[in-house]
């Protein structure tokens, strides 16, 4: 089975890492839209027609069976519509693990790390309410601006990234969070980072085994038999941090730049 995954850059490498842990005799396609990046800060239609663009490159080149969209921003402004304009082709979002996250906490108070562009989506705030009512979660919400950028340029240990964190997080260090829902594929690269400046025992969730497991059920009600080696081909469509590539995967990928 082939799948492509595609993100507006290194972020979406989280999820790939986790699929080939749990999936076996797939070829995955990643595509690093750096090009467009960040995401965050684009309009619902920018990304939507980023993403369709993707989808197609995906179909045309590789003929997938599979898309897994591997981007918080990106699956809240384009799932929708992709799955209406290719009904046959497994489609897999990226969410914030929300309730998960509600759930953990003991202290009944979450952080939520997240784009601009996530945090103001209609889902993701019908989400928090509903689960907040349900489990009576105090919510503390950040829009990261400019972490993504820090990342993708290789900074995650620098002084200018703790700075960052530090101001976003010092609030919810003060009021006592215990879990903290990173809703960008691009923050577990600095959730070592995160659990420093709060200072305390912290339970930190994304989404990529979720994902992940999704993806192989999915494709496991296709026919798709979970042995054999795994094949992966990274590309992007403009710039990208090599060695970025090389910490996320566990080793050097030769990366291929690509039009849209």
């Amino acid at each position: 089975m082939k799948v492509g995954v595609f993100d507006s850059g290194l972020g979406g490498l989280t999820v790939v890492h986790s699929m080939l842990k749990h999936l076996c005799g797939v070829e995955i396609y990643y595509l690093a839209d750096t090009l467009n990046a960040p995401y965050g800060d684009k309009s619902k239609k920018q990304i939507l027609d980023f993403s369709i663009a993707i989808t197609q490159h995906f179909i045309d080149s590789f003929e997938i069976d599979a898309l897994v969209i591997a981007c918080n921003t990106a699956t809240s402004a384009s799932i929708k519509e992709l799955r209406e304009i290719y009904p046959h082709l497994i489609i897999v979002g990226t969410e914030p693990a929300i309730k998960p996250a509600f759930k953990v906490s003991k202290s009944k108070k979450v952080g939520i790390l997240a784009t601009k562009a996530t945090l103001s989506g209609e889902k993701y705030q019908s989400l928090v309410q509903n689960l907040s009512d349900e489990y009576e979660v105090e919510v503390f919400e950040q829009a990261c601006v400019g972490l993504v950028q820090e990342i993708e340029k290789g900074n995650i240990k620098t002084a200018k990234t703790k700075e960052m964190l530090k101001g976003w997080l010092t609030p919810m260090r003060e009021a006592n969070v215990d879990a903290i829902v990173l809703g960008c594929t691009h923050y577990p690269l600095v959730g070592e980072v995160i659990k420093e400046v709060m200072e305390h025992d912290i339970e930190l969730l994304e989404s990529s085994d979720a994902i992940s497991k999704r993806v192989l059920t999915l494709l496991e009600l296709k026919g798709h038999i979970n042995s054999g080696a795994n094949f992966l081909k990274v590309s992007s469509t403009g710039d990208i941090e090599v060695s970025m590539v090389e910490l996320i995967l566990g080793e050097k990928y030769d990366i291929e730049r690509v039009r849209l």
